[in-house]
């Protein structure tokens, strides 16, 4: 982030706030600056989509808004919600505004259906999200044909744009266990079309249909290859024992893959952590960047929208100390991951955090499904802390690991380091 802020060229703006996203992130981070800044504070949200609302906008199955507002929702009712809520708060949400790069340390370029403009802002909150990976970043063969979606885009074609069975396709496959392929299934049936497998490489994954009835689960198979020109026509698939086989389908649907929208936070310099491929933050939402702020999923591709939005209103109360004159820490301690477990978060420990903002709980994800695995965190020669969690770690959701032991990390020390054997 190189440079120093221009007046010549696009429109040059000030606020005290900028956000960037509107999703539960964002929203819930907004609405809590502005209501603490009663008019005394600019807090303005940009967008790129049409409406705010984020992934839950095109989500229209239950188990929303419990948390925030203290009633079950679908996902359109609690994007609703949220975007009421930061309006009435007082923040600004634009919507149709896009980000394309940084000016200088805190200050964007950005388009807006008005023209160009350059904002500058006391401090930045980056809520921008996660994505899932498509076919073409997970390297699977094929001739390219039609039929081929992601989750967000068949959740998009059926409950925003009412697309059925005849442009969908007859028989899917979904590939991926986790939660986002059940409710993919169950798009694709509202859609009526018929899903004739799931597909995990995982060794085993849990049921999550209840007393509805399951498609056939095929574990340990991966998918290999897309066939047909023109329109899909089947999959092929292999085994973990070498096996092949093939199911013929006109729709496949790729889930989960989830890895954080982290352009911005790049090209802005942003230090992006290993193993979450998110800007590395600490207890506080802070990034190794000055007055730069990070929440939600694009710290670590997804978990659910009550957890995105706790985080948002984590990172607004961060915000809000460092707008009052609160020191920015210069030196922080990384934290890594080693055994079968992808990332840590928070992934740096400041040496002055504000009371207990370091010490929050710690989000684990396993590689694998894990059966009571024993956590320890070490720091050098020194074990800091070590607990059996309960039950079974699956791949697709975090665990938590209390975070009292950050107090015993010593500064001067090395990364901490945290293990997970079974």
């Amino acid at each position: 982030m190189s440079g120093q802020p221009s007046l010549d060229g696009p429109a040059h703006r000030f606020v005290d706030v900028l956000v960037v996203g509107a999703g539960p992130a964002g929203l819930t981070a907004a609405e809590r600056l502005a209501a603490a800044g009663a008019g005394r504070f600019r807090v303005e949200v940009l967008e790129r989509e049409r409406e705010a609302g984020g992934v839950p906008r095109h989500c229209a199955h239950g188990g929303f808004g419990l948390a925030d507002f203290g009633r079950p929702l679908d996902g359109p009712g609690y994007a609703r919600r949220l975007t009421r809520a930061a309006d009435r708060a007082g923040a600004t949400v634009r919507t149709g505004v896009s980000v394309t790069g940084w000016a200088g340390p805190l200050t964007l370029d950005v388009t807006a259906p008005t023209g160009l403009e350059r904002i500058t802002a006391r401090a930045v909150i980056l809520a921008t999200g996660a994505r899932e990976r498509p076919r073409s970043a997970r390297l699977v063969p094929g001739t390219r044909p039609a039929g081929v979606l992601t989750t967000g885009e068949l959740q998009q074609s059926v409950h925003l744009y009412g697309v059925r069975r005849e442009r969908l396709g007859r028989r899917a496959v979904v590939i991926g266990a986790e939660p986002v392929a059940h409710h993919a299934v169950r798009a694709l049936r509202r859609a009526q079309v018929d899903v004739v497998a799931m597909v995990t490489e995982q060794p085993r994954s849990r049921r999550w249909f209840g007393t509805l009835p399951a498609p056939p689960l095929l574990t340990g198979t991966a998918v290999t290859e897309l066939l047909g020109r023109g329109r899909l026509t089947g999959v092929r698939l292999r085994r973990a024992d070498g096996l092949e086989g093939r199911i013929g389908c006109d729709t496949v649907v790729f889930t989960g893959d989830w890895i954080p929208e982290h352009e911005l936070a790049r090209a802005g310099g942003v230090p992006l952590d290993g193993g979450t491929r998110g800007p590395s933050v600490d207890g506080a939402h802070r990034t190794a960047t000055a007055g730069v702020f990070a929440a939600g999923n694009v710290l670590r591709g997804v978990e659910s929208a009550g957890a995105a939005a706790a985080e948002g209103r984590a990172a607004a109360d961060a915000v809000l100390r460092h707008l009052a004159g609160e020191p920015w820490p210069v030196t922080a301690v990384p934290v890594r991951v080693e055994g079968p477990v992808e990332w840590v978060a928070p992934n740096r420990i400041t040496l002055a955090p504000p009371e207990g903002a370091a010490f929050r709980p710690f989000l684990l994800r396993a590689s694998e499904p894990l059966t009571r695995p024993l956590v320890e965190v070490r720091q050098d020669c020194r074990v800091l802390h070590r607990s059996r969690l309960l039950g079974t770690a699956w791949p697709h959701r975090s665990v938590r690991v209390a975070g009292g032991w950050a107090r015993g990390v010593d500064p001067a020390g090395g990364p901490v380091t945290v293990w997970v054997t079974v």
